[in-house]
């Protein structure tokens, strides 16, 4: 698990939780992230297995939960669907309440909901401008 974690944030925010098989994928997704969000969003990326080899790992996501939690929930983004069976594998002992696995594009949807919560929206906010990242025309 890699934590790009960008300074300055409040302690109050929507962390987010980006879960890939690849970790140069999910870090370079934080890399377009970090300016859009003015370093106020937790970004945890929970990417590749223990060994540095393609794949997920529940372990990893559930401590990427711990870590993207800044007080207000974390909202996971997963890559692929078989990412998703290691997050849920996470999520059997996590505050539901805390934590939303969202059904968005990873790309699109991880910037609608760090633009979002970079402006202090709280967790449903977050959770809906991920997911309507899906019906945005790129054309």
């Amino acid at each position: 698990m890699t934590v790009l974690r960008p300074g300055g944030h409040d302690g109050d925010m929507v962390g987010l939780l980006l879960v890939s098989h690849s970790a140069t994928l999910a870090t370079g997704l934080v890399d377009l992230l970090r300016p859009l969000t003015s370093g106020k969003v937790p970004l945890v990326v929970a990417a590749g297995t223990e060994d540095g080899e393609l794949g997920t790992s529940a372990d990893l996501v559930a401590s990427g939960l711990a870590e993207a939690d800044a007080g207000q929930g974390v909202v996971v983004l997963p890559d692929l669907g078989s990412a998703v069976m290691s997050v849920r594998v996470a999520l059997e002992d996590a505050d539901s309440d805390r934590v939303v696995l969202v059904d968005a594009p990873f790309v699109e949807g991880a910037v609608s909901a760090a633009v979002t919560a970079a402006g202090g929206a709280d967790l449903r906010s977050v959770v809906a401008a991920a997911e309507q990242a899906r019906t945005v025309a790129k054309l």
